[in-house]
């Protein structure tokens, strides 16, 4: 008898032990459940960031490359511009070569215009001298005559010259203003402060 309540009494305890090895096993269950879907919640919200991170990666590679395309299609119009201010200045500096040879020719003039006072000193002179000789009062008269044509043909030439040179000025005012387009509409594009 006392080995029936023995074997009922182990028989209790393996029926608590196993409840109690079932309750914890089902408690780890549900831990291991509860862990797994954690795991599964982290691993979706890990992959929404990813898709976001790469849909932000996407629209920043997306506004580097309009930036890009803006600043190549600037700088070839600036390299435009540029060429075409390099073409107006070396046409300012064939206009002053011409100018400068201009110039040189009215130095020579104005040299000439240095004998026209010479000769008029001569004449001077000759004039005080018309008491004294009839004849040397005609030789003078000739030179005079010799020296207004040159000095008439002389004041031509600068007349000519001083037209020709206008004309090079005029051209060069248009040429200045168009050359200055560029720059207003550089200035218009990207206005200075």
């Amino acid at each position: 008898m006392a080995g029936e309540e023995a074997g009922g009494r182990n028989g209790a305890d393996d029926t608590v032990l196993q409840q109690q090895y079932l309750r914890a096993l089902s408690s780890f269950e549900g831990i291991v459940l509860s862990q797994i879907d954690v795991k599964n919640k982290l691993g979706d919200r890990l992959n929404y960031s990813i898709r976001a991170g790469l849909i932000i990666l996407f629209v920043i590679a997306f506004s580097i490359l309009v930036l890009l395309l803006t600043l190549s299609s600037q700088i070839n119009r600036i390299s435009g511009v540029v060429a075409a201010m390099n073409q107006h200045f070396a046409a300012v500096s064939q206009r002053m070569d011409a100018i400068a040879a201009n110039m040189a020719s009215m130095e020579v003039q104005v040299a000439q215009l240095e004998s026209i006072g010479g000769n008029t000193t001569v004449m001077q002179d000759e004039i005080a001298g018309i008491a004294e000789s009839a004849e040397r009062i005609e030789e003078s008269v000739a030179d005079i005559g010799v020296q207004m044509t040159g000095s008439r043909l002389n004041v031509e030439g600068i007349a000519v010259t001083m037209g020709a040179m206008n004309i090079e000025v005029q051209a060069m005012n248009a040429d200045m203003h168009r050359m200055a387009k560029p720059a207003r509409t550089l200035n218009g594009m990207i206005p200075f402060p």
